[in-house]
């Protein structure tokens, strides 16, 4: 079982806004690596709501690097690999976002959302919120800081796969009939339920 978790956080509404990034390896089902990056948004406006969200502010990523810069050790991390987010749509969007803007070529990947892969195996749950299933499970959770809705995202895909007996988020997205999205210097292609 070996995947990579992301989870953005944006300055404002504009997808290539990213001023935080969290990224954790598992390997062989165990979580082997952490790492996060406060990164510094081409346009630094930070609307009020998004730093209500998750307390990130100008001041705070002025000299950090643009995304630019830390995307070749990013990119170690997700080409070739199955990538994992909670609400994938948007992580992935907020990704290619950032890719465009300063005209770099996509990696390629699969790539799944423990949202949709929530609702499958728990749909009784009254909602599937990174909160809500962190909760369900007693996973610690700092809400919206890009590292800890990282790791909490990882732990529930280990505990997917735990729950339905699959030995990897492939053989779990066959079981749920989900067929991955992908993503490849062609374009993308969103996960979806397979009928």
């Amino acid at each position: 079982m070996n995947f990579t978790a992301i989870d953005f956080e944006t300055a404002n509404g504009q997808r290539n806004s990213a001023c935080s990034l969290g990224l954790v390896r598992v390997e062989n089902g165990i979580i082997v690596e952490s790492k996060d990056w406060l990164i510094s948004p081409p346009e630094m406006y930070f609307h009020p709501m998004n730093v209500s969200i998750h307390g990130i502010t100008e001041e705070d990523v002025m000299n950090e690097p643009s995304f630019n810069y830390i995307w070749e050790e990013v990119e170690d991390y997700l080409h070739g690999k199955m990538v994992i987010a909670h609400n994938a749509s948007f992580d992935v969007s907020v990704l290619r976002s950032c890719l465009d803007t300063y005209g770099i070529r996509f990696p390629e990947f699969d790539y799944l959302c423990t949202v949709q892969i929530s609702r499958n195996i728990w749909p009784n749950m009254p909602n599937h919120k990174l909160n809500t299933m962190a909760h369900l499970f007693d996973i610690p959770l700092k809400h919206h800081d890009a590292l800890e809705d990282t790791l909490a995202c990882a732990k529930i895909a280990i505990k997917a796969c735990e729950v339905m007996n699959m030995n990897s988020l492939t053989d779990l997205a066959n079981e749920l009939h989900i067929a991955p999205g992908k993503l490849n210097p062609n374009g993308y292609k969103a996960p979806k339920k397979i009928k």
